[in-house]
């Protein structure tokens, strides 16, 4: 393994663990300037599809109003898998979200257990996903104190 490519896979690494962090701060701005402007999120919740995004503005609207409903992100990335082709990639990632919500005037703890299928692209200079596909494959809520 040449020193290009641990770079990149770092580099790839960082990419993923940026988006919980910014994901988790709630800097949406920040957070789709990984992403590339013509970028595809899909996400999977038991199998079902339900989201599609194409393009930054179409996620901007989506991660904001997500977010307004969110009163406290946290994310723990694990494994991340890369496959490096020049100047593209595809990567699988796997994380576990927790998100606080309010219901009832009770806060409610979601636990999802994420995986990633990516695509990346090398464009000025920087890393960015091209498309995003989340499977959240185990979902668990229950109310907290």
């Amino acid at each position: 393994m040449t020193l290009e490519i641990l770079k990149t896979k770092e580099d790839l690494r960082n990419l993923i663990d940026d988006y919980a962090y910014l994901g988790d701060e709630k800097k949406i701005t920040e957070q789709l300037d990984l992403f590339t402007p013509d970028v595809t999120y899909k996400v999977f919740m038991n199998g079902a599809l339900v989201a599609d995004v194409s393009g930054r503005e179409n996620m901007e609207s989506d991660f904001n109003l997500h977010s307004s409903q969110v009163k406290t992100y946290f994310t723990l990335n694990g494994q991340h898998t890369t496959k490096i082709d020049g100047e593209t990639a595809t990567g699988v990632s796997f994380s576990q979200i927790k998100m606080i919500r309010e219901a009832d005037g009770k806060d409610v703890l979601t636990d999802y257990s994420v995986k990633y299928e990516d695509q990346y692209v090398f464009q000025n200079g920087k890393w960015r996903i091209k498309e995003r596909i989340g499977y959240f494959v185990i979902i668990e809520s229950r109310t907290i104190s």
